[in-house]
């Protein structure tokens, strides 16, 4: 990525200063935020660099490290927006592993129940699943996310709140409508002294 060009004592040949602390700051997070939007850990890292080559090219108009680092997550939705819309990836999320090894079944469960988080998540209109994937996956506050989409800090709330109770919803009627056992298909009940 970019810190190929990064030298010994960590800084980067003609790159400016805010660019490389920005780059040790924010690229893990930043590749996280792709990850949400790409399947491709490798196009996930492509989108960061392309962001952090953008900023490099306008960092004379950029001073404070705060509105750089909204204006990389910024880019890196919208680079993940366009990526995804030339059809070259889907928008499948797929979270770090654990450190424990979970059992198969709870693996099963789990990856069942991030499939319908992510479902939920996905059918939200696009304002509300940015705000919803920047606070609760990027774990980003109300103002960040608000400078981020370039939104008031109202509107932010306004599209958690709603996202969050369409998804509540969604996830309810998900488990309303998961096929339940039939009598017929059930475990029979155990014998009592009283039944024989």
């Amino acid at each position: 990525m970019l810190a190929r060009g990064a030298q010994r004592d960590g800084s980067a040949q003609g790159v400016d200063p805010l660019v490389v602390t920005l780059f040790t700051a924010e690229a893990a997070r930043l590749v996280q935020l792709a990850r949400f939007f790409v399947d491709d850990r490798t196009a996930a890292e492509d989108l960061v660099q392309e962001a952090f080559i953008r900023l490099a090219r306008s960092t004379h108009r950029i001073h404070d490290e705060a509105r750089a680092a909204a204006y990389l997550r910024s880019i890196v939705i919208n680079l993940a927006r366009d990526h995804n819309r030339r059809g070259l990836v889907s928008l499948r999320h797929r979270p770090p592993a654990a450190p424990d090894e979970p059992s198969a079944e709870d693996e099963a469960t789990g990856r069942e129940s991030r499939r319908e988080v992510v479902a939920a998540l996905r059918a939200l209109p696009k304002r509300q699943r940015d705000c919803v994937a920047l606070r609760y996956y990027l774990e980003l506050s109300v103002p960040e996310i608000a400078e981020t989409l370039g939104l008031s800090v109202n509107s932010v709330k306004t599209h958690l709140q709603r996202g969050l109770r369409a998804m509540e919803v969604a996830l309810r009627d998900q488990h309303h409508r998961a096929p339940r056992p039939s009598p017929a298909t059930s475990a029979p009940m155990p014998e009592t002294e009283e039944g024989r």
